[in-house]
């Protein structure tokens, strides 16, 4: 049974902290920063570091690998499509890997950026780690690829089982669905998930992971073939819509400037 914490870095990042309580090894996802990993390793010791998962090359999911594999030696994997510091194995689309005991595989999910990947575990108790892909109740900018392939990319996470638990790399949950709530104001599930939301973040307190249920229920870019959505897209346009890329880039570029 694999252990998943959640280590905060700069304002609102996340580097999950995978663990392996019997073998007392761990693995972490994204570290742009190396300080709170060495410092959960001080007041855990005995642990080992063996591995370092990267989704994309953006600096604060990167940047702590240097003093990272400097003092632990942990094997870094990342996109082979991106330039990652380290990087010992490079990954594509459906390339497979073993880490604490755990068979992870590999979802080449552009968009945000033009190599980013997604690590999933399938079978029992589903894991997602989608980086800065798919957000509790929204998805990231569009850096580098297009909303074509952000759309895509969504449909490919979106397509996994219900439920899969989602590790995003960022706490933008309250944000993202104060905008879902304006794109879709009718919608029961989504206003509860709301005040639930913004309990946690009153207190403080973290609001993932997330399911894939929820986001299926709640995500406005998940749900582009909606006629709720569609509509809402319409109206904010200003014309119809041919197709869900193209609600989808109308939804992004809304939320760019919410």
């Amino acid at each position: 049974m694999i252990k998943i914490d959640a280590l905060s870095a700069f304002s609102d990042n996340y580097i999950w902290l995978l663990q392996d309580t019997v073998q007392q090894q761990c693995a972490v996802v994204d570290p742009g920063d190396a300080s709170p990993v060495l410092a959960w390793l001080k007041t855990n010791p005995g642990w080992t570091l063996t591995d370092i998962l990267i989704t994309h090359h953006h600096h604060d999911h990167v940047g702590g690998i240097p003093i990272l594999k400097d003092a632990t030696h942990a094997h870094v994997y990342g996109p082979a499509l991106e330039g990652i510091p380290g990087r010992d194995t490079p990954l594509n689309e459906g390339d497979t890997l073993e880490v604490l005991g755990m068979t992870l595989s590999v979802l080449h999910v552009p968009g945000h950026t033009l190599g980013h990947i997604a690590y999933v575990k399938q079978g029992a108790q589903p894991l997602l780690f989608c980086g800065d892909t798919l957000f509790a109740g929204g998805c990231g900018r569009l850096f580098e690829g297009t909303p074509a392939q952000m759309h895509e990319s969504l449909a490919k996470l979106a397509a996994l089982k219900a439920d899969t638990a989602v590790y995003c790399a960022h706490e933008y949950t309250l944000s993202n669905l104060r905008f879902a709530r304006a794109v879709d104001p009718t919608n029961s599930t989504l206003s509860e998930r709301l005040v639930t939301v913004e309990s946690l973040r009153a207190n403080s307190n973290i609001t993932l992971p997330s399911t894939l249920a929820e986001e299926r229920a709640t995500n406005p870019f998940l749900r582009c073939g909606e006629a709720v959505i569609r509509r809402a897209a319409d109206e904010k346009a200003g014309f119809p819509h041919r197709s869900e890329a193209e609600v989808f880039a109308t939804l992004r570029a809304w939320k760019d400037h919410f």
